[in-house]
């Protein structure tokens, strides 16, 4: 009798805690649970402490509210241009709906799998080869707004999607390699002839302002030459002038200054010529010092004849 009454007893705790556990409903952050009545969806349980009638409700899904990350395999994927290419990615994805995500598709992840695998064959099968190594970001805008669009009666919203690798075969690689090769060999024998070019074009250029300047200043020492020679010439007649004014006035010095000076730059030009290693007077030297003496008394009775003459036209007739 005695254990007949304690397995009751047991039996009794044991029912006591199975309707205390359905009774009492403890939902954790991030989930939501769906209620069903005898099979039939009723309602969502957030996060929090809940309270159902046991056996009557029961917990039908517990949905896990927060953003989750499903790895989407490789797979060989045709381009438009017949290239064979291996794709594989990553989603990142939340379920806003946990009833539309518990009953509107059997099994969301393989769902939502299938459908990102078959929109990745359909984005990259319409772009070339180039194209879809080179445009990324266009592709993932592209399978993003597809897959979100088409997930959204499941109550999923689809927040990123990233193609991890887009991988061409091992010898379209190689002919890629040496296409880059070739492309980045032509490009530096453009540069190394268009610096070629620009050099030259450079240095002519620099030739003919050099040319140029040495002609200008050809020109201007030619002016100047001349110019000079214009003023020495004056200066000689101005010189030659103010003597014979001087000589007519009977300043005879004048004669002689004119006449030494000549002579003694005459042998200074000897003197300072640099082949000139001995100066040689000549014989006449002599003769043309002493032919200065006979300017002088020349001068002088030229100028007495002159100073006469004057004397004469100014003393007046006598008369008688």
């Amino acid at each position: 009798m005695g254990s007949t009454e304690g397995f009751v007893a047991l039996v009794l705790v044991i029912v006591a805690i199975i309707v205390v556990a359905k009774l009492v409903r403890i939902v954790p952050q991030g989930y939501e649970w769906t209620v069903e009545h005898f099979g039939r969806y009723t309602r969502t349980l957030s996060p929090g402490l809940h309270f159902l009638v046991p056996f009557v409700y029961t917990i039908g899904r517990k949905m896990n509210m927060m953003e989750q990350v499903l790895d989407v395999p490789s797979q060989d994927v045709i381009t438009k241009d017949n290239a064979v290419v291996r794709v594989d990615g990553v989603v990142f994805y939340q379920v806003l709906d946990a009833a539309k995500a518990a009953y509107e598709v059997a099994n969301l992840e393989q769902a939502a799998l299938a459908l990102i695998m078959t929109n990745i064959r359909t984005v990259l099968g319409s772009m070339d080869l180039d194209e879809s190594l080179s445009q990324r970001d266009a592709i993932n805008a592209k399978l993003l707004t597809v897959v979100d669009e088409a997930t959204h009666p499941w109550g999923v919203k689809v927040n990123r999607i990233e193609i991890k690798d887009i991988a061409p075969p091992r010898d379209l690689v190689d002919s890629m390699a040496r296409q880059m090769k070739a492309e980045r060999e032509k490009r530096a024998q453009i540069l190394e002839a268009e610096g070629m070019r620009q050099s030259a074009i450079l240095k002519a250029d620099g030739e003919k302002q050099s040319a140029i300047l040495a002609a200008d200043g050809k020109k201007e020492a030619a002016f100047r030459e001349a110019e000079a020679r214009i003023r020495l010439a004056e200066a000689e007649a101005q010189a030659t002038k103010l003597v014979s004014d001087a000589i007519a006035s009977g300043d005879v010095n004048a004669l002689n200054y004119f006449v030494a000076n000549k002579y003694v730059e005459a042998l200074k030009e000897m003197a300072n010529s640099p082949n000139q290693k001995m100066l040689m007077l000549p014989m006449e030297a002599t003769g043309i010092l002493g032919s200065l003496a006979g300017i002088a008394e020349l001068a002088k009775e030229s100028f007495g004849q002159q100073q006469e003459k004057i004397a004469a036209r100014r003393t007046p007739p006598s008369i008688g």
